[in-house]
This record gives C-alpha cells, structure tokens and sequence, in this order.
C-alpha cells in the first residue's frame, strides 16, 4: 500500500488542464480564469469627485473666501471648460473634476447664496478626488489561472472585458456498481441498498466547476460493465464507485483492463478507503475507481476526485487545505494507517477546536452529514489528550 500523499501524486500525473474557450463575462461565474486580462482603460479613466460639494483651486481654498460658481458636473455630465482662479464649479460624485481644480470642497463646508459660495471657517483636510487610475492602470493585468467570484467579474468588468477566456468544464462520468444497488425512488428488494454516493459526488463534482454525468448503474456481469464503461468513454475522467475490493463479484478493474486500462496504483494505507484505484485508459482518458461505502467514496472524493478536477480546471493549488485545531476530546492512538476521522470543526474562546466523533463506521452517512471536517491522524499516532492541536481538513468544495 502507498500513502496518501503518493498517491495524490500519482492521480494528478495522470490529468492536465483543459483547453480553454471565450465565454460572455455574465456567463463566467465561478469558472476558472485560463488567459490573464489585460485592462482596456484606467480605473477611474479620469480624475473623479469622491464628494458632492463644489471643484476649486487649492490656492482659494481658505476660510471666508468668496467664490463665483460658474457652472455644474455630474456623474456622466463633464463640464468642458477651465476653472480660473476665484471660480468654482459645483460638482457630484463621480463627475470628472474640471481642468484647474486640484480640491472639492464638501457641501456641507460651503454657504451659497446664488452663483456665490462662501468657505466656511472649518474645512476638512482631504481633496476629496479619486486620482486616474487610482485602483488600477490601463495596463493592469489580471493574471490566470483564477475562480471567477463576485468580486472578480466586478474588476473584470471595470476592466471593459466583454468576453473572457476560461477552462471547458471537466465532463465526469459517475458509474455506481454491484446487484444490490438501486436508484432513489425505486422499490428495492430487501436485499437492496440505495445508491446514495452517487449524489454526493455529483454535488461535489459541480461545486468544484465540473460536469457530472451520472451514468446507469453497473449490474456485476461482465455484459453490464462493458457496457456502461462504453457509455463513458468520451468523458473527461471515468470514476467508479465499488467493486474495487478483491472478491469473487468485484469485476470492475478486470473489465475496464479490456479498455486498455493501466494501473497506477491499488490501495493506500488510509481508512476510510483502503481499496482504492487510480490509472488511465488506452486513449489517456484518467480513471479513478473509488470505494463502495458511502463515506469512504466521500472522503476519497475529497482527497483525490476533487484535487484531480481542480488540476484539469488549470487551477495549481488543488489539495485540500490543512488547518490545525485544538481538540475537544481525546482520542485513542492510531494504528497503522492513516485516519481521517468525521469530526466537527468550531471557534472556541481559545481559538479554533475540533470534535472527533466517537462513531467512524465507513457506512455512515448521518454521521457524515453532522462532519464539517475531517480529523488527520497520521499512522502510528500515539493518544491525543483534549487541548492537544491535530491537522484538520475543511470538508468543503
């Protein structure tokens, strides 16, 4: 068996980034920057009022002095013209400060009576002018490779960029396998169980910017399995759930063998999800083959499905990130692999503390869904007493 980190490694030898197509900017949230973006124009593109109040030269801005207002700028609404010395101009925010003014004077300083203001004795100290290109130069490059937020297509669009070019989204191919698995809604024999990995992934997969295509499920017959592994070719990565175990039923890593299948590896020293496989097909298509139980699938997921699709999105910080918490309570040494235990991440008056639930059984889900992290207990780590600090993985997209 190879640790975990071996084979992180080894799953992401086997993807690359996608290539990269031009989308509407209203079309780009949360997808993956693939080409940085020059900015089309300064921002602002001209020196702005930050205040309503009046535009004037520094040099007649004093206490009590007297000034002829000779015209009016608003947002959108230059005034074309050049302020002289005892003149001033009444102005709003965002309008462009006229040429000769270097000072807006707030309208709350300023007493007016007709076409005249007079400066009150207390005047703030600030010009009150956003400066061109104050938040950014019309060279400004926003560099690649990125996920689009909120506040990116905001700069983006400041940056007069239309269209932007980002990652094509990783098509993933999803084939749940065994005799006793049966779709949500159907009436399942009593030696039936629900496919119920099958939905976490596809939420993971399409959090993280992918596409999941959930494919029907793989009966444990040869005939079914080539069929469903036809089904998927074409897709960017073909993932398994069950049958990677050694058994008389598990046919899975022998069928997908006659589509040219190399392996990279079989099983790490973890649990949940010893039984783990990971290669690529004749045509370079990657594959994973994840566990059957639901929370091994899940954790796997985490640990190697979501770094994979990262990687293919042309992202380069693709692990999930390592935290440290402080935990509530004890817990028992390790054995010889690698544990990553459900457990419940919260601020604590001394910092960042962690839960370790008690129940860790590969099958369940209801303790899953209480986990908002995942405890990392190296192999062979001795006990850990309440107030001791564990790495700690966020269970997030």
């Amino acid at each position: 068996m190879i640790t975990v980190d071996e084979a992180q490694t080894l799953c992401l030898a086997l993807v690359a980034p996608l290539q990269a197509q031009r989308v509407p900017l209203a079309q780009a949230a949360g997808r993956v920057l693939a080409q940085s973006v020059t900015a089309g124009r300064a921002q602002p593109p001209f020196a702005a009022s930050a205040m309503d109040g009046y535009a004037l030269r520094q040099d007649d801005c004093r206490p009590g002095a007297v000034l002829q207002v000779i015209g009016e700028a608003a947002a959108g609404h230059a005034w074309a013209g050049q302020l002289g010395a005892g003149e001033a101009l009444r102005i709003f925010t965002g309008a462009p400060v006229p040429a000769g003014a270097d000072r807006v004077v707030i309208q709350e300083d300023v007493t007016r009576i007709g076409a005249q203001i007079t400066l009150d004795d207390t005047l703030d100290h600030g010009t009150n002018i956003r400066p061109q290109g104050a938040d950014f130069a019309a060279d400004y490059h926003l560099t690649a490779p990125r996920i689009l937020g909120p506040s990116e297509l905001a700069l983006l669009a400041a940056m007069n960029a239309g269209h932007v070019a980002v990652t094509r989204k990783p098509e993933i191919a999803i084939i749940a396998t065994g005799d006793e698995l049966v779709m949500p809604g159907e009436d399942p024999r009593p030696d039936q169980i629900i496919a119920s990995n099958l939905f976490a992934l596809k939420a993971m997969i399409e959090d993280a910017g992918g596409f999941a295509r959930i494919l029907p499920i793989a009966r444990d017959t040869e005939a079914s399995l080539t069929t469903v592994y036809e089904l998927a070719m074409g897709a960017d990565l073909i993932v398994t759930i069950g049958g990677a175990s050694v058994g008389d039923h598990d046919l899975v890593a022998q069928v997908a063998a006659r589509f040219g299948l190399r392996q990279s590896f079989y099983k790490i020293a973890m649990r949940p999800g010893k039984p783990l496989i990971a290669g690529a097909f004749g045509d370079g298509t990657p594959y994973l083959g994840l566990p059957g139980n639901p929370v091994s699938a899940i954790v796997c997921g985490h640990l190697f499905l979501l770094p994979m699709l990262r990687s293919m999105l042309g992202l380069t910080d693709v692990l999930p990130p390592l935290l440290h918490a402080a935990l509530q309570a004890p817990v028992a040494a390790n054995g010889p692999r690698a544990h990553y235990m459900r457990g419940h991440v919260s601020e604590g008056t001394q910092g960042r503390e962690v839960l370790a639930f008690d129940r860790q059984d590969s099958s369940l889900l209801t303790v899953l869904s209480e986990a908002n992290a995942l405890v990392l207990r190296p192999a062979h780590d001795g006990p850990r007493d309440a107030g001791e600090v564990v790495p700690v993985l966020p269970l997030s997209c």
